[in-house]
């Protein structure tokens, strides 16, 4: 028996639905638009020192990977399920942390989700994956990229609305 892990990720529906036409608009017109850029510039002549024809195709590179990463998102997400507000730390929730005497405040999900005023910690972060599944009150730690142990109460959670 093999088990695979996908790597999941929390989405509102509306940052879902921003990346689905994201994804659209590079996969179809995108494309088709580098495509006529490289082409103008391959027609410029000599390759080697075409300075528009280099740009044209890093900039396909670029696109191309951002595709790759919105598929994989995109396939892997968990959309627009507001968790239930209980008080346990899941995907989709506020998380008010004390670290350090100090209280944080961070999103537990996906960074597309873009609240430009929120830290977001993916489920698959040393934090994130602390605090999944704890409940208020409890306090739990992990391992810093330094080695370090790092003590995390958590104070609150509550479902993201935005």
């Amino acid at each position: 028996m093999t088990e695979t892990t996908t790597n999941q990720s929390y989405l509102t529906q509306g940052a879902y639905d921003r990346l689905k036409g994201e994804l659209e608009e590079l996969s179809g017109p995108g494309r088709t638009e580098i495509a006529k850029r490289i082409e103008a510039a391959r027609e410029e002549g000599d390759l080697k020192e075409n300075g528009g024809y280099h740009a044209a195709k890093e900039e396909q590179g670029k696109m191309e990977a951002r595709i790759r990463q919105l598929t994989q998102l995109l396939e892997n997400a968990t959309i627009g399920e507001t968790p239930p507000d209980d008080g346990i730390v899941e995907p989709g929730m506020i998380v008010t942390v004390e670290m350090f005497g100090d209280e944080e405040q961070f999103l537990l999900g996906s960074r597309e989700i873009i609240d430009p005023s929120m830290q977001v910690f993916s489920e698959k972060s040393p934090i994130g994956e602390a605090v999944n599944g704890h409940k208020v009150g409890d306090t739990v730690s992990y391992e810093a990229p330094n080695g370090k142990q790092i003590e995390v109460a958590i104070k609150a959670a509550t479902p993201y609305t935005g």
